[in-house]
């Protein structure tokens, strides 16, 4: 870390003054740490677990487990979770996690006729987040893992005050929740048997228990304990699909990042920087094919708030989203590997499909390849 009295170097001199969007936020320099979230009480766990002695990893899964209480309506307990981490500095290697949930053995094809229901047992998979927290904390943590609950248990026991988005956000979500099924739910999240309101400080002695639990067992009573046990039996006296298989033989996976690179192989990947993402079932190459896209065009001699510009990046995105839509499946069952849906050739053909109109809907194209991809065990 360079001594915070010399001079910067010249390139975060060049970027201390550069902002090319209009925006209230400025560059945020330190020397313990810095984190990053939605939420500005899931920020400080984060840096909570940096004073206690904590390292990155520390501090992302406490941030995780903070968000489950202050932004209930994005991260929950019964989530997915992905991560890639960077370890060994400037020649360390990156590592990428899946801990994302398959869905239950009982979910057959047959059940998933139709439009699946957005608030039914046929939308849950396993929930991996809290297999990510166990694996991410195994692999790279300091702190004890108990200690990284510490932030969320308090904001979940004595309550924070309730962001007007928060609110906004809680109030949309209970609205269609008139299911006998959901009151379980709302005992939980809506204690006071409506949406938490903007400013008012909320709390939730239940879903303190929860974390307290899992904390306590190090994860294991989420898949294999106690937790397990009442979600099995919520799931058996409502008419849910998850067995007892489902939950102990869930696992997060490591995976290997994926990236794409000029055709030369010479160069980094866009604009000087190598940009990764984590493979499908991922939905990250989305980002990795639309700049394959916008590399053909020279972005950099149209304005950062161009319509032009932004109209190159919706159709770069709307192709992109197409093939993922189309192809991006259980990592086991894939039909085209991530190589082919990043090949460079590929790109070139679909980019010719950009002009200057919008593309009413999309189309997934075809990736040509020798290959079909299957995952190693």
């Amino acid at each position: 870390m360079q001594d915070p009295l010399s001079p910067a170097p010249v390139f975060l001199r060049q970027a201390l003054d550069r902002y090319p969007f209009a925006s209230r936020r400025r560059v945020v320099m330190g020397k313990r740490g810095a984190v990053a979230t939605s939420q500005p009480l899931a920020a400080m766990a984060g840096m909570e677990m940096f004073w206690a002695g904590g390292n990155a990893v520390d501090a992302a899964v406490a941030m995780a487990v903070a968000l489950t209480v202050v932004e209930p309506t994005s991260n929950g307990i019964g989530g997915d979770a992905f991560a890639l981490v960077w370890e060994g500095g400037e020649k360390g290697r990156l590592y990428g996690l899946n801990a994302s949930g398959r869905s239950p053995a009982a979910l057959t094809p047959e059940r998933c006729v139709g439009q699946i229901p957005a608030y039914d047992w046929l939308a849950v998979t396993v929930p991996g987040a809290v297999s990510a927290w166990q694996a991410l904390h195994r692999r790279w943590g300091r702190l004890p893992f108990e200690r990284l609950f510490g932030p969320a248990l308090r904001l979940a026991c004595e309550g924070f005050p309730v962001s007007p988005r928060i609110a906004q956000a809680a109030e949309a979500t209970y609205l269609p929740l008139p299911d006998p099924r959901h009151e379980a739910f709302k005992a939980v999240f809506f204690p006071q048997g409506r949406a938490p309101r903007a400013g008012e400080r909320w709390s939730s002695p239940l879903h303190a228990q929860t974390l307290a639990e899992i904390a306590h067992s190090g994860g294991e009573s989420f898949y294999r304990g106690e937790l397990a046990e009442k979600l099995l039996a919520f799931s058996d006296t409502t008419g849910g699909l998850l067995s007892r298989a489902d939950l102990a033989e869930h696992r997060a996976d490591w995976v290997e990042p994926i990236h794409t690179d000029r055709v030369s192989g010479t160069e980094s990947f866009y604009r000087g920087y190598t940009v990764w993402e984590i493979p499908p079932n991922g939905q990250g190459i989305a980002a990795l094919m639309a700049l394959n896209l916008l590399e053909g065009f020279e972005l950099g001699r149209i304005p950062y708030e161009a319509g032009e510009r932004y109209h190159l990046q919706i159709e770069a995105m709307k192709l992109a989203f197409a093939d993922v839509s189309r192809q991006v499946a259980d990592p086991d069952y894939l039909r085209v590997s991530p190589a082919q849906m990043l090949d460079k050739r590929y790109a070139q053909q679909r980019r010719l499909l950009i002009g200057s109109r919008a593309i009413p809907l999309a189309q997934p194209g075809v990736p040509q390849g020798g290959t079909v991809y299957q995952k190693a065990p």
